[in-house]
């Protein structure tokens, strides 16, 4: 997660993991080495940055000591919503109160 934190959104400049876009990460024992599985999503479907912010996590996963191999999932459900899964830090910078 240290690693994907150093990913942001390009629109926003707020990491994806402040903003909640990253439901899950699951690592893997495999013969060829630890896999990285990442369960993410966006801020909208058509979210004109998607390729650079998956490349990026790709990237990032990659990049971490001891990964061998990474699958980055794009998922839908469930719908991101930033007042349930965007921090309080990354509500405030996008000026959401509630």
């Amino acid at each position: 997660m240290d690693q994907l934190d150093e990913v942001e959104d390009p629109e926003l400049d707020i990491s994806i993991v402040e903003l909640g876009l990253v439901y899950d990460v699951r690592i893997e024992d495999r013969d060829d080495g630890k896999h990285a599985e990442i369960d993410m999503t966006l801020t909208s479907p058509g979210c004109p940055a998607a390729a650079e912010i998956m490349a990026a996590t790709h990237r990032a996963a990659l990049n971490t000591t001891g990964i061998d191999s990474v699958h980055v999932n794009l998922v839908w459900s469930p719908r991101w919503d930033p007042k349930i899964h965007a921090s309080e830090d990354a509500r405030m910078d996008m000026g959401i109160w509630d």
